[in-house]
Formats: structure tokens, C-alpha cells, sequence
């Protein structure tokens, strides 16, 4: 039995997979067994990184699927102690995941969770921890105007353990899960297509009773947005309808309430978009503006998140 069971979702982006691959292979010491979800993936691409990775077990995902989905189908296969979800594009130099399984010996004994600190290439920092995202957050993230949101939720306060901070939520990129506490959770949830699950699956943990908790010095390098951002147009509508629906709580009249709010703010940023381009021919323009009106037809829609990705990716492919 592996101690440590590794699930990677990959896009038909093997430029990404090789070197993720390659460092895992690298640098990690502790059994292990990795799981791969080939996503709408070239079919002689696919072979070829089955013939170099041969050890890597294979899932084949040809359907339209979520970041959810796609992982619970292989996170349902796992025989390891613990799972590490990890992004395709993400890079590790250190002995990371070995880090993060002996930090479980340390930690109290509601930990359930623990995640790396996660970088950007150019060295800034993407998450140390995350504090519990509230609605009022949301929006103000809607607006710009998070300048307040810390990146780094160790700040200012005292470790558990030497490196090891409590913390609120997790990054989806890369975190350490006890397996058993995950299929108490119910793996991710399926509702959401593109965010928040991760969002959602720590905020349960959390309400369930278990810690959560961030390494500060287990480093992940995560070259952000190689993937997402080429269906940028069908994920950030999916992304938006997600988050609504999580901060709704399930309720009708918050939900509108919240909608109401975050509709001016896309509205406002569709309007400034399109007096841009009508002085530009910049595709990145062009793109934005897009985006802000997909986002302004997704708020009170009642399709779910995977249908508004389906509606807008037909339009990209």
C-alpha cells in the first residue's frame, strides 16, 4: 500500500505534465502512486507519455468534465494513507511531498489537511494558507478593491509547530489530505465545475471539526493560468455562477441579494472594456470584454456551472 496517493487532472497540455512529472519523479522519496487524468488529451501525445511514465496510472477522461469530476475519478481508486491533489502545472525542487507526510506526525490530531506554500516562477508569493473567504470578500474582490487580502496567512502569528501554521482554506493547486477524511467529505464537490471546491471541501473539513494547516516551508512552484486561461471565456462565468452559489448558502434571497452586487461590479468593468476597445484592436481587449458579458449572463441564470461552461466553450472550440 503507498503511503502517499498523487492525483494530477491535465488538459491535453503534456508541456505541462513532463516537467511536473519529472520533478515528482525526481524528488520524491516517500511509496507513492500517481494517478493521471488525461483530459480531452491528443491521443499520440497521450501514448507517448504512457510509454516514459510507465508507472503512472492512466485515466482516460474524454467527456466535458469539471475540476471536480475529473478528479474524483481517479481520487475513488487511491489506496494511499494520503492524497496529494496537485495541479499539471506546478513544479517541485525540494523533497515537498516527503515534507508534508512527516508533518502529519507532528501536527494535533484533528489535522486533516495541509498544504505547501505555493509561488509563483518569478519568486512573489500566490498562497501561504488562505483565511476563511467570507462573502464580504467576494465583493470586494469583484470590486478591486481586496487590497487588504493577504496572500500569506502566516503573518503575524504564532506556529503550531516550528513551520506549521493553522490556517483556513486551501489552495486546489497543491495540498495533503488524510484519504480517509476526504471520502468522509464526499471527495469534491461535483456542483461547482471550475472554483471554489477547493474553497468548499476546506471550509466542510473545517465544519466537520478537522484542522486544517499550511507548511511555510514546503515550496511549490505554480506557473499559474497555462491551462485555464486558453477557455478563460467559459471558465470565469463558470467560475463566477460557483462562487455566488457557495456564498448563497443554498439561500434564494441571499444569493439575489449578492448577485445584485457583483452584476454592477461585471457591469461596470463591461462597460469600461468596450469604451477600450473601441479605440483598440488588442485581442486581449476584445477577450476581457467578453468575458465581463458572459459573466453579466451567468449571474442569475439557473443553469448550473458546467452548463454555462458547455454554453460558452462551444463557442472556443
Amino acid at each position: 500500500m503507498p503511503k502517499v496517493s498523487i492525483v494530477i487532472v491535465c488538459m491535453n497540455r503534456p508541456d505541462n505534465l513532463y516537467p511536473c512529472l519529472e520533478s515528482l519523479r525526481q524528488y520524491t522519496r516517500v511509496s507513492h502512486e500517481i494517478w493521471v487524468v488525461a483530459y480531452l488529451f491528443d491521443k499520440e501525445a497521450l501514448a507517448k507519455l504512457q510509454a516514459d511514465f510507465p508507472t503512472v496510472h492512466w485515466i482516460e477522461s474524454d467527456e466535458i468534465r469539471g475540476f471536480a469530476e475529473n478528479n474524483n475519478l481517479a481520487l475513488r481508486q487511491t489506496q494511499g494513507e494520503y492524497i496529494l491533489c496537485l495541479n499539471d502545472d506546478t513544479r517541485i525542487f525540494s523533497p515537498m511531498v516527503d515534507t508534508l507526510v512527516r508533518d502529519f506526525g507532528k501536527l494535533p490530531e484533528d489535522a486533516a489537511i495541509l498544504s505547501p506554500k505555493i509561488d509563483f516562477p518569478n519568486g512573489d508569493t500566490q498562497t501561504c494558507g488562505r483565511p476563511p473567504q467570507t462573502a464580504f470578500q467576494y465583493i470586494l474582490e469583484r470590486y478591486h478593491l481586496d487590497a487588504r487580502k493577504r496572500v500569506d496567512d502566516t503573518l503575524g502569528r504564532q506556529p503550531v509547530t516550528h513551520s506549521i501554521f493553522r490556517t483556513g482554506d486551501i489552495n486546489g493547486a497543491c495540498f495533503l489530505i488524510r484519504r480517509s477524511v476526504f471520502e468522509e467529505l464526499g471527495w469534491f464537490d461535483e456542483r461547482y465545475f471550475f472554483t471554489p471546491e477547493d474553497i468548499a471541501l476546506s471550509t466542510l473539513a473545517r465544519k466537520k471539526g478537522y484542522g486544517v494547516y499550511v507548511d511555510v516551508d514546503a515550496l511549490v512552484i505554480h506557473y499559474h493560468h497555462k491551462t485555464a486561461r486558453t477557455v478563460i471565456t467559459a471558465t470565469k462565468p463558470a467560475g463566477m455562477r460557483g462562487f455566488l452559489m457557495f456564498h448563497g448558502h443554498g439561500r434564494p434571497l441571499r444569493y439575489f441579494c449578492l448577485g445584485c452586487i457583483v452584476w454592477w461590479a461585471e457591469f461596470c468593468k463591461f462597460c469600461w472594456a468596450s469604451i477600450r476597445c473601441a479605440g483598440s484592436r488588442k485581442k486581449g481587449l476584445r477577450i476581457k470584454r467578453t468575458v465581463y458579458a458572459h459573466n453579466l449572463a451567468s449571474i442569475f441564470t439557473r443553469k448550473t456551472p458546467k452548463e454555462i461552461f458547455l454554453k460558452y466553450y462551444s463557442r472556443t472550440v
